[in-house]
């Protein structure tokens, strides 16, 4: 069972549909780490010009839901409520397998770094158990 739900999401992040690319938070350690999941659907916007006959999720939003994630789980600390985590930075970034309509998307995000206002994430996209992206991402909190 999830520990977080879309509207329980919405109420930490504020990401809306059709940008809200986190549907569940299935384990977190506020703060430290949390995984996601993206269940990817057909009836995503994307799709409709990526790619005509052949559907894959863009790489950059694939990152995106992983700084959602992220950001779930540094704002659900009592004293990041209301503020933003904004991208600083995206280092390694590698994509190793599509994400297609069907696809269960999880989305693994653990802090690894903290320094005031800034921090880095390393992050693991996987579909089946198979990493399919993986970055570092460094954010700022304002």
């Amino acid at each position: 069972m999830a520990v977080l739900n879309t509207k329980q999401i919405m109420e930490i992040i504020p990401h809306r549909q059709p940008f809200l690319l986190v549907d569940t938070i299935e384990e977190m350690e506020v703060g430290q780490r949390a995984l996601g999941k993206k269940c990817v659907t057909y009836n995503e916007p994307f799709f409709a010009g990526h790619f005509p006959g052949e559907p894959i999720m863009p790489g950059v939003l694939i990152i995106e839901a992983l700084a959602q994630t992220g950001a779930v789980a540094l704002l659900s600390m009592p004293e990041n409520k209301g503020r933003l985590a904004l991208f600083g930075g995206i280092k390694n970034a590698k994509f190793k397998g599509k994400v297609v309509p069907g696809d269960v998307l999880m989305l693994e995000t653990s802090i690894i770094k903290m320094k005031g206002p800034v921090g880095v994430g390393d992050a693991k996209a996987y579909v089946d158990g198979k990493v399919v992206a993986s970055a570092e991402i460094t954010f700022m909190l304002a």
